[in-house]
């Protein structure tokens, strides 16, 4: 995904997320993209500045993955966790970077809190419970636990789908 900062002819700035490039174009020339404070849909790309990590803003960036992640598996058949989110039209995704924040951080605590209450946690153990769910070794259910990122990418070299659990603020209070 690639997020844009926009801007329309009547100089309001937003920001706007796109699978790559041409579907930004597309989009705009199909007049999909919509400025959300007055609804113009002559809009452009602005110029952005990169994002730069310092020491100071290090604190303030949303949470990375973590180094070493809290995984989760999903069945033996392959299927994990996932989570959609509906919006009606198309200047939906379009919202204010603050409200966004508030939304996502909102979904990843509803989608986190079920996965801890469903799920077992096998703590250290996961890469090797999991294969042995995977290849019918043990019962089929919802794990978590810790385990490395090598050990977390031969899993998915494997076939086993797994999920990093992101670390959230509320977490480190």
């Amino acid at each position: 995904m690639i997020r844009y900062t926009l801007v329309c002819d009547a100089a309001h700035s937003f920001e706007g997320w796109f699978r790559n490039s041409d579907d930004f174009e597309a989009q705009c020339g199909r007049s999909l993209v919509v400025c959300p404070d007055c609804g113009s849909t002559n809009v452009g790309k602005s110029l952005m500045a990169p994002a730069v990590s310092t020491a100071r803003k290090k604190e303030s960036r949303p949470a990375e993955p973590p180094q070493r992640p809290d995984a989760v598996a999903g069945r033996a058949d392959g299927a994990a966790p996932a989570v959609a989110a509906k919006t009606e039209g198309h200047a939906a995704a379009l919202v204010p970077d603050d409200l966004r924040k508030k939304e996502v951080m909102e979904a990843l605590r509803v989608v986190r809190n079920h996965i801890l209450q469903t799920s077992e946690n096998v703590g250290a153990g996961f890469a090797e419970e999991a294969r042995k769910i995977h290849y019918g070794e043990a019962e089929e259910r919802s794990i978590y636990g810790q385990t490395s990122l090598k050990d977390a990418q031969e899993l998915l070299e494997e076939g086993i789908s797994v999920v990093a659990l992101p670390d959230l603020p509320d977490d480190k209070n």
